[in-house]
């Protein structure tokens, strides 16, 4: 098993439809993006992927910007194959993407949680994270 991170240059066909499957697990009513309009030189992600035997078996992404009260990685999408769950996967997915917001000397790194995913927030807790006291407001706009 190994965790690396996918840039473009590494991106096939198989790989595309190995994400796709993956991210339908996380939420198949998401009209997704294909990924290869996802890592594009101007969207600045970190998108950390688990392979076992050249198979995605999780991923996990952060995005990160700069805004005047710093500069943040927001991560999104983090999802381990459900015949690989509670094998800490998903910890090694989110250590790679705090090592990275570490070595960009993030100020913050933000994520949004389902209340009813209770093994992913112990997770985010037992890295560190906490529960901001604020709301989440959407607006879908396309």
């Amino acid at each position: 098993m190994t965790i690396e991170t996918l840039d473009r240059s590494a991106l096939t066909p198989i790989i595309g439809q190995q994400i796709r499957s993956l991210f339908n697990q996380l939420n198949s009513d998401i009209n997704q993006l294909v990924i290869d309009k996802v890592l594009v030189p101007d969207n600045t992600i970190v998108f950390a992927i688990c392979k076992e035997d050249d198979i995605i078996i999780g991923m996990a992404a952060m995005a990160t910007y700069k805004v005047i009260s710093g500069h943040k990685g927001m991560i999104e999408d983090v999802v381990v194959s459900t015949d690989h769950r509670g094998k800490g996967i998903g910890k090694k997915l989110m250590q790679k993407l705090l090592k990275e917001g570490k070595k960009q000397q993030l100020n913050e790194i933000l994520l949004f949680s389902g209340h009813h995913r209770l093994p992913a927030i112990a997770l985010y807790k037992s890295l560190g994270f906490q529960l901001k006291n604020s709301g989440l407001y959407t607006l879908k706009v396309g």
